[in-house]
This record gives C-alpha cells, sequence and structure tokens, in this order.
C-alpha cells in the first residue's frame, strides 16, 4: 500500500511539473509509467488478500460450533421381549435429534502454520510477477523517449540547415545582383529551402505522435514544446544481472519449499476437545424413553494415514517442479547474456562510427565553405554547391543519430541488466 502511495504522489508531482514547463527525464517516465499502469493497483489488492487470508488461517485455533437435527423413521428397533425378566420393552420407530457441538483444537500438527507460510509464500509470488510486468514497462519507455531525442536531434539539425540555405540565399541573391549567379540558382536555393521546412513539419507530426504515446503510456500531460532532457551517459558496463525475474524464480522456489513443508504436515495427527449437547428421543438412556436433554464431553484424536500413501510421488512432483523452475532460470539467463552482448558490440560499433562521424564533419564543413567560396568566385555553380550543402546536413544528421542510438543501446543494456 505504501509502494502505491508513493508512486502516486510522485505522478501527481511530476504531472504538476510537467504541466508548468519542466523538463521530462527518462527516470520520471519511467516511475510515472509504473505508476499509470493498471496493474500497480494489484499490489494493494494482493496486500489485502494476504492479510484477510492469514487472518481466516489463523481462526483454525478459534472453537468451532456446530448444530445439526435429525428425525428418522426406523423398519425395525432394539426390543426386549415379554419374558424376559417378565417385563416387554421396545423403542419407538420413529426418533428425533437436536445437537448442539462444541470442538477446540488443542494440537493440529502445525497445519494452521502451514497455511499462513503458504498464503503468504503465494503473495510473494504474486507481487513478483507484478514486479516483473511493471518492470517491462521501461523497455517501451526507452523506445518511445529515445524516439523522441531523435527526432529533437533532427529538428536541431533541421535548423541548421534552414539557417545555412538563408546564407546561402543571401549569398546568391548577392551574386544575381552582380550578375554571377541565374535565377535559376536563386530557385534552386528556395527549393532546397521549402524540402527543409516540408522536413520539419514532418519531423514536429512525428514528434507530436511520439509525445500523444508517452503521455498514454505514463498518465502526464505532455504539451507539445516539452522539453526532453538527454539522460546522462551511463558508461560501459557489465554488471550482476539484477532482473526481478530473478527474484521471481526465488519467491517460485520458497513456495515449493512450503509446499514441501505442508506435505509433513499432512501427516500429523490432530488433537481436540469436544463438547455437545442435544435433545433427542430417546436419551442417552434409551431404555427410558422420550425427549430429554443430556451431554457427552471428550478428547479426539485423529490421524488420516491417507496421506502417506502419496507422499513420496508428491514430494517427486515438487522436486520436478524445482527442477523446471532452474531450468527456466537458466534459459532466462542465457537470453540475458546473449541479449546483453548484441547491444555491447553495438555500442562498439557507434563508437567507432562516431570516431569517422567527427572527422567526417570536419571535412564536409572545409568542403562546403570551399564551395561558396567558388561560388562567389564564378568557378562552381549553385547546384554543385546546394550538392556540398547537403552532403554535410546528411553528415551531420548520422551523427546525431549515431550518438542518441549509442545512448539508447545502452539504456537497453542497462535494462537487460538491471544495473
Amino acid at each position: 500500500m505504501m509502494r502505491f502511495l508513493f508512486v502516486f504522489l510522485f505522478v501527481c508531482g511530476l504531472c504538476c511539473g510537467v504541466c508548468a514547463g519542466d523538463v521530462l527525464t527518462l527516470e520520471g517516465c519511467y516511475e510515472a509509467a509504473c505508476g499509470n499502469f493498471p496493474l500497480v493497483k494489484q499490489y494493494d489488492l494482493i496486500d489485502r488478500t494476504c492479510d484477510f487470508t492469514v487472518a481466516n488461517a489463523g481462526k483454525g485455533y478459534l472453537p468451532q460450533l456446530s448444530f445439526s437435527a435429525q428425525a428418522t423413521y426406523q423398519s425395525d428397533v432394539t426390543k426386549l421381549p415379554s419374558n424376559f425378566l417378565g417385563i416387554g420393552f421396545g423403542l419407538e420407530k420413529d426418533q428425533y435429534k437436536a445437537v448442539l457441538e462444541l470442538n477446540q483444537t488443542v494440537w493440529d500438527g502445525g497445519a494452521v502454520r502451514s497455511r499462513k507460510r503458504a498464503v503468504r509464500a503465494e503473495a510473494e509470488v504474486s507481487g513478483r510477477r507484478l514486479d516483473v510486468d511493471l518492470y517491462g514497462l521501461r523497455s517501451r519507455v526507452n523506445g518511445v523517449f529515445f524516439g523522441i531525442l531523435l527526432l529533437d536531434a533532427r529538428l536541431e539539425r533541421n535548423d541548421l540547415l534552414l539557417a545555412q540555405l538563408g546564407r546561402d540565399r543571401d549569398m546568391v541573391v548577392a551574386c544575381l545582383e552582380s550578375g554571377v549567379a541565374t535565377q535559376a540558382d536563386l530557385d534552386a536555393v528556395d527549393v532546397e529551402r521549402l524540402g527543409a521546412l516540408q522536413s520539419g513539419d514532418e519531423l514536429r507530426l512525428s514528434r507530436k505522435a511520439y509525445v500523444d504515446v508517452l503521455a498514454l503510456l505514463t498518465g502526464l500531460s505532455i504539451s507539445e514544446d516539452a522539453v526532453f532532457e538527454v539522460p546522462a551517459d551511463p558508461g560501459d558496463f557489465i554488471g550482476d544481472n539484477m532482473r526481478p525475474e530473478l527474484l521471481l524464480f526465488d519467491a517460485r522456489r520458497r513456495s515449493v519449499g512450503v509446499q514441501a513443508e505442508g506435505l509433513d504436515v499432512g501427516i500429523m495427527p490432530k488433537v481436540g476437545l469436544f463438547v455437545q449437547g442435544a435433545y433427542s428421543d430417546p436419551g442417552l438412556n434409551m431404555l427410558k424413553g422420550g425427549f430429554e436433554f443430556y451431554y457427552v464431553a471428550g478428547l479426539q484424536f485423529k490421524w488420516n494415514l491417507g496421506d502417506f500413501y502419496t507422499r513420496r510421488n508428491d514430494k517427486r512432483l515438487l522436486r520436478i517442479n524445482n527442477m523446471g523452475i532452474d531450468v527456466e532460470e537458466e534459459v532466462f539467463r542465457l537470453n540475458s547474456r546473449m541479449e546483453s552482448r548484441e547491444y555491447i558490440r553495438a555500442v562498439e560499433r557507434f563508437d567507432a562510427l562516431m570516431k569517422k562521424d567527427v572527422e567526417i564533419m570536419v571535412l564536409r564543413k572545409r568542403i562546403r565553405e570551399a564551395a561558396e567560396e567558388r561560388v562567389l568566385s564564378g568557378t562552381l555553380t549553385v547546384t554543385e554547391m546546394l550538392r556540398e550543402v547537403m552532403e554535410e546536413d546528411q553528415a551531420g544528421r548520422q551523427k546525431l543519430q549515431h550518438e542518441i542510438e549509442r545512448l539508447e543501446a545502452l539504456y537497453d543494456l542497462r535494462f537487460v541488466l538491471n544495473n
């Protein structure tokens, strides 16, 4: 319950911050998505169900009161012959009985304690399953959040392209006035500017779609001009796997262990006290006849030996269950290692690409500046210059994309290992 309340208050505070124009962070979106996911309400339901079931199990030591009544008609009854001591006697064929019985468990062989432990173990398994489901939201948030960051980077690069084309247009206009350029050259620059404006509109529409998806995922009210903070580079790391699935495997093993203890409890005898009060015809003194009250009190000892028949096979089944859990964990760890290795290789690939990106950008800028100078001197056409401008822009786009994709690969690796 406290975990649910904490997430709720955190999301409320984050939502207010977003509405006020604050920066959205990746960690904040993680928390908001978990708080907004409908399954988070299951935590409280699991806790309440566990508390009620444990309380009910504990009431097994309370006195148990029961009432029963019956009326019967018998085809024959016990009779004394008339020549027996000169007295003839026989019971009535219709008989009636009402019984109120009180039972008190003295020792149940640990059944109540075992039931409580089983309920808590089942609740832990259910809680761990919810942890796994909620943790999976991080992967979806990663995809959307880094998609927005990539679109923001492309929009920023597009603005730089528009600014560069604006400067080139001014230069072509000056050349046109001096007779070095033609109207076709100016039209070529305008075409590229219009294309860049069109690309900007497409990028903004795509960003809006991504923001809408993130708003649905997190439950936050996110404006179109919201700022998304680029997360810090977590660095290259390979740590121990801390995924919640591993805690789920452990919880399932503990649950199987509790079930094994329950098998031991099942073969234990039960001891209890009882008191019966009845009103019947006939009473305890059958020779007397007629309705009368009576009571019976005593000690009960029960031992069900039937559980011994299946005990060995039941233990084998539990061992098989544990082996199945071990196999599932082994498969999960293997898949995690393969996924982490893929992301590590992706990061290494992006590192190599980014080193070349810097060199390419320096060269592309130098080539574009030289092309502009040659246009001013009349030794290069505007169309050829524009080709160099667009090549520089493409190199810049690739550099930004590699940076964002490398960062996303690092956070995907962090998701796979949860460390």
